[in-house]
């Protein structure tokens, strides 16, 4: 059964949650090096930026269960990804200790959504006879 009330990816909390986190990665990215721009910065990016596409993918995908929960965990193996190039990231000193958390802990929430949808995700599937 399909929730009415949220008709695009982009009301869902989780979406949002992860697109204002990766337009933050972007803005301290910028600050980056530019020695690391082919490492970890391009990798840091395309992961916290593809949490948000496997979102969109996902909803799109909501005919077939299995295949809304598989875009999911691509969504949730991106947000852990994006964890680790936050770590590298502080550790390399590219990134202050305190922001580096904050983006840990935004992430950490986001894979909590994400958890949280895929274990109610029959309520998202659309009906195919509908």
């Amino acid at each position: 059964m399909e929730n009415p009330f949220v008709i695009s990816y982009r009301e869902l909390r989780v979406y949002q949650a992860a697109f204002e986190s990766a337009m933050q990665v972007f803005e301290r990215s910028r600050e980056f090096p530019i020695a690391e721009q082919e490492q970890l910065t391009t990798m840091l990016l395309r992961a916290s930026r593809s949490v948000c596409v496997n979102i969109a993918q996902a909803w799109q995908k909501r005919r077939n269960q299995q295949a809304f929960i598989a875009r999911l965990n691509h969504a949730e193996t991106e947000a852990a990804a994006t964890q680790v190039w936050i770590e590298f990231a502080v550790l390399c000193g590219y990134l202050e200790a305190e922001i580096g958390q904050e983006l840990h802990h935004e992430y950490q929430q986001v894979l909590a959504d994400l958890a949280r949808l895929i274990e109610h995700s029959a309520a998202w599937v659309v009906n195919a006879e509908s």
